[in-house]
């Protein structure tokens, strides 16, 4: 029965309609034979019970066989799995786990909510039957991120060759060196919970690479995260960063943890705790290693962290606050910062769906307007992006949350979405659109936005998606063969190095600003006011000599668009300007790399080669440090 039970509900195995006659054939029994029993009763029923009992346990030996072989290919995955998980229990519960309430209680908390269902195991155990069925489609996530390099290394080594002469194994060295982890950071420290229990907590910090000081990546909390993510996701912040031209190593931190499982004491305890364990480590500081919000975090925590180095390890440093980014602006924060990977995602899209060569190679019309779009993940950069879209003229058709799908082929307002979400904390139950309790991949859409997890985007259901488009807000949402898959259908990609790479540009004005200690536009906006008054009054005055009008008759009037312009600009509107510019000025490069290469479509590759390229000459020029 529990064999059948778990293949009916994490398997979609056709059992359950086995199970329905079952049931149905117990209740002919009990209603039938009960009232009038007799010997000739239960001579019947002694008849045809061996029967159905012969029945009954040759369908469960074939369900057992399903779901054995499904297990057994990642019995392994799921035993690590649920270890990691056993931690997370009270001291009691972890002595006798396997008692029928504790075992219960465990697989309660076995995984975080799912993207796509509202039943959490049932939905790891439901991608662990996808990735059985492509098992060359399911490494590691650092595996994943190296299996990329090596597409763009032979185009690499070839540039190097012609430009610098070098031997291909001294080439070869430089990007091995290049593609490895510096250093990795693992902690364990205990947290006293508000009802007295004491639990375990690990995290890690890893520094991918130290060409550029400091090195810069987020601080997720998840209670999926784990050594390899955060190597994966470090190394993906190297690329990034060399991409847009911020002068940062890559690093990333994560915590094990469910943030929604714990009170806001209990995460601020934990959260200045780690920041003590990572400056103690010399894992933190402005110059060393500047974290930032990811996955779980935001404005506070980071607000946190930044309070706790200026107070301990960092009492001595005027520029303690710069030891982290993404903070509230009352602790030294930047205008423009909450929305910069949303609107860097779009500044991203807008210099592809606008440029008609890239277009006609898709068989798609230039522009935004008419174009609908389908969202997975609809927290800030979902949102955000989501907001840019629909106001530049695109359909919001979808929206993928970790509740379930909500769908309308008419269209949503993002804003009456995210307000409901608040609301509701989660989109279950919107009016606006049906709800739909799986993916959302495979519905008409002309641009698709993964803005959740890694490998979202597989060999299970890549063939089945229709967007031309897709537009990466994740960190790697797409897998080595889908990425593959999705080229064959002529789809194009715009890769997550640089499509959602507005986040950290933005964070480093926030860096700069710290440093400098004045906010940006402070020292020069009403000079630049004054000065665009001066420029008017001097060209009306010269009008006047040259015409010999009297004073005052050709008055030169500004327009509304350059009154707003002239008044001087305020931190917000620089920091967008100065990002929508290194947005455009990184697509520009990217475009022209892919065209003299030959890439086609293959934009993933194209920022590949002209980030490494960047790293590769900076240690190259520099030499290797000897200790």
């Amino acid at each position: 029965m529990l064999c059948r039970y778990l293949a009916a509900r994490y398997f979609k195995h056709p059992v359950n309609k086995i199970m329905k006659k079952y049931i149905v054939w117990l209740c002919v029994q009990i209603v039938v034979f009960t009232p009038g029993f007799s010997k000739y009763t239960l001579g019947l029923i002694l008849i045809i019970s061996p029967f159905i009992m012969l029945t009954d346990w040759v369908l469960l030996y074939r369900d057992y066989k399903v779901l054995r072989n499904v297990l057994k290919s990642h019995m392994k995955e799921l035993q690590l799995h649920f270890s990691r998980r056993l931690y997370l229990q009270p001291a009691a519960l972890q002595r006798n786990i396997w008692t029928r309430m504790a075992f219960r209680s465990i697989l309660q908390r076995f995984s975080r909510p799912s993207i796509f269902k509202p039943s959490n195991a049932s939905s790891v155990l439901q991608a662990r039957a996808i990735n059985s069925q492509y098992p060359e489609d399911n490494p590691s996530f650092s595996q994943m991120v190296s299996e990329y390099l090596k597409k763009a290394e032979e185009y690499i080594i070839k540039d190097e060759m012609r430009i610098t002469g070098h031997p291909r194994e001294e080439i070869v060295g430089i990007l091995d060196t290049i593609r490895s982890c510096n250093h990795v950071l693992n902690v364990t420290f205990p947290l006293r919970r508000d009802d007295g229990t004491i639990m375990n907590i690990e995290g890690w910090r890893a520094q991918h690479s130290l060409h550029k000081t400091p090195c810069k990546g987020g601080c997720r909390f998840s209670d999926d995260v784990d050594e390899d993510e955060v190597k994966a996701l470090a190394t993906l912040m190297t690329y990034k960063n060399a991409t847009v031209d911020v002068p940062y190593g890559g690093a990333k931190a994560g915590v094990k943890i469910n943030p929604r499982k714990f009170s806001v004491g209990e995460l601020e305890r934990l959260t200045r705790r780690f920041a003590i364990e990572l400056s103690k480590k010399g894992f933190l500081g402005p110059g060393i290693d500047v974290p930032a919000p990811d996955m779980g975090t935001g404005e506070r925590e980071m607000a946190w962290i930044a309070d706790t180095y200026a107070h301990t390890t960092g009492h001595l440093d005027i520029n303690a606050h710069a030891c982290i980014t993404g903070k509230p602006i009352s602790q030294g924060g930047i205008h423009g910062r909450t929305q910069a990977t949303g609107l860097g995602l779009f500044f991203a899209l807008r210099n592809f769906i606008q440029d008609p060569e890239f277009m006609s190679s898709i068989n798609v019309v230039p522009g935004f307007i008419g174009k609908s779009f389908i969202v997975q993940g609809f927290g800030n950069v979902g949102f955000y992006i989501a907001r840019y879209l629909h106001r530049a003229g695109c359909k919001l058709v979808g929206v993928m949350e970790y509740d379930g799908s909500i769908y309308n082929k008419e269209g949503m307002d993002p804003d009456d979405i995210i307000a409901y979400k608040k609301k509701n904390r989660g989109v279950s139950g919107y009016s606006g659109g049906e709800f739909v309790e799986g993916s959302l991949f495979d519905k008409e859409c002309d641009i698709l936005v993964p803005c959740a997890t890694e490998k979202s985007i597989h060999m299970g259901n890549a063939d089945s998606i229709k967007a031309k488009i897709i537009i990466e807000g994740a960190n790697g949402p797409t897998t080595t063969k889908a990425n593959d898959l999705l080229l064959s259908k002529n789809v194009l990609m715009i890769p997550d190095m640089y499509a959602n790479a507005g986040g950290v540009t933005v964070s480093y004005f926030e860096w700069l600003k710290n440093l400098n200690h004045v906010s940006f536009g402070r020292m020069t906006m009403r000079y630049e006011r004054d000065s665009n008054y001066a420029l008017l009054d001097s060209v009306q005055k010269s009008l006047e000599k040259k015409f010999g009008a009297t004073a005052g008759s050709i008055p030169i009037q500004p327009t509304s668009q350059y009154l707003s312009r002239m008044s001087g600009a305020d931190e917000e509107t620089l920091v967008e300007s100065g990002l929508e510019y290194t947005m455009d000025r990184a697509a520009g490069h990217i475009k022209k790399l892919a065209k003299d290469s030959g890439l086609g479509l293959d934009l993933r590759t194209a920022s590949l080669i002209y980030a490494v390229e960047k790293i590769y000459k900076i240690y190259n020029e520099a030499g290797l440090t000897y200790m």
